[in-house]
């Protein structure tokens, strides 16, 4: 039976290459795997007019994709800070900054007789426009905004996209709306990265990514194809997604890193379960509230074993959230970590929980 560090190669491995796409990548400041982005692809998603503004009427493009206009403005000042070295976290905030910007300054360049984009009404247009092409959008287009409570600034606040996936105000910011319109923009210009062809898991990229993971474990070509070992289940999960954009692979790992991060594929080792049987599970198993509540039940579980242990945990899942959140990543993985742990800590203190 497979050991447990090779559960956690295949969730490392899996987690590498979803990463949101954050200029910051391209330029050696964001952590992961670059984001490539190509100049010129056929167009994937061109929106057609609509008489009443918005983002139907903003993102025609002049025949352009949004996508590769994305591409375009965030690679453009990617290349205007090559040559600087490895960044320091202060000049990666700043060409985060710029790269968000010049997506959004390049849709209102685009406009029909406007000059500005809300990007709050953008974001959720191109939600809906996407579900009336026909995206399978389980809950529909709905975009969700969460503002953390606060009585003072800086304000925060995170965007749940319609698939799961989680942005927040990457700024500081001196209201309410300022921080949901921060949360927008870093939303909506991964929302538009996420349509180009790049962000699509293809043979090609299966391929690619089977064969990084060979060179960093050291393994070998047999591995391939032996779903029992750890390269082989991360192409078993690969090819299982073909067709899939990162942001929805993204939200298919959440539930694995959870898992991971929460002890259940350890338990599920311990009871003989093999891997492929677990990966078939959960590939299908939605992150839902009771899943959410079993794994704090297992929190308040170890609380009574190890004092505190919930509260330290959740110290740095805080942590985590707070800095991957400034660094414009994609957030449901620390996000959920730390509402599962605050959900476990309210059952064991519902008063202090609520302070």
């Amino acid at each position: 039976m497979p050991g447990e560090e090779n559960y956690e190669e295949v969730v490392w491995l899996l987690s590498q290459y979803p990463e949101s796409p954050s200029p910051t990548m391209a330029t050696g400041g964001g952590g992961g795997r670059p984001a490539p982005m190509p100049r010129h692809s056929k167009p994937n998603l061109a929106p057609k007019p609509h008489p009443q503004g918005g983002v139907h009427a903003h993102s025609q493009l002049g025949g352009r994709s949004m996508a590769t206009l994305a591409a375009d403005a965030a690679a453009s000042v990617a290349q205007a800070h090559r040559g600087h070295g490895q960044m320091n976290d202060a000049r990666a905030k700043t060409v985060l900054k710029e790269a968000v910007d010049a997506v959004v300054n390049s849709f209102a360049k685009h406009t029909h007789g406007y000059g500005r984009v809300n990007v709050v009404e953008a974001l959720q247009e191109f939600w809906q426009m996407k579900l009336e092409r026909g995206a399978d959008l389980k809950n529909g287009a709905l975009v969700v905004y969460e503002s953390q409570p606060t009585t003072t600034p800086p304000y925060v606040c995170f965007v749940s996209l319609p698939g799961g996936s989680c942005f927040g105000s990457f700024q500081n910011c001196a209201t309410k709306a300022e921080a949901r319109r921060s949360a927008a923009k870093i939303a909506l210009m991964n929302s538009v990265f996420n349509e180009h062809p790049s962000r699509k898991i293809s043979d090609e990229f299966v391929d690619k990514a089977v064969g990084d993971a060979i060179s960093t474990f050291k393994g070998s070509s047999a591995d391939i194809e032996d779903p029992s070992t750890g390269i082989g289940a991360f192409k078993f999960m690969l090819e299982a997604n073909k067709g899939r954009s990162m942001l929805e692979f993204q939200e298919l790992m959440t539930v694995f890193q959870l898992l991971h991060w929460n002890g259940s594929l350890k338990a599920m080792r311990e009871r003989n379960c093999s891997r492929q049987e677990v990966l078939a599970h959960y590939s299908h198993r939605a992150l839902d509230d009771d899943m959410r509540s079993q794994m704090a039940l297992d929190w308040i579980a170890r609380e009574q074993e190890t004092p505190n242990i919930i509260s330290q945990e959740l110290d740095v899942a805080e942590r985590e959230l707070e800095s991957a959140r400034l660094a414009g990543r994609e957030l449901r993985f620390y996000k959920e970590k730390r509402d599962i742990l605050v959900l476990a800590l309210s059952q064991i203190n519902p008063v202090e929980s609520l302070a």
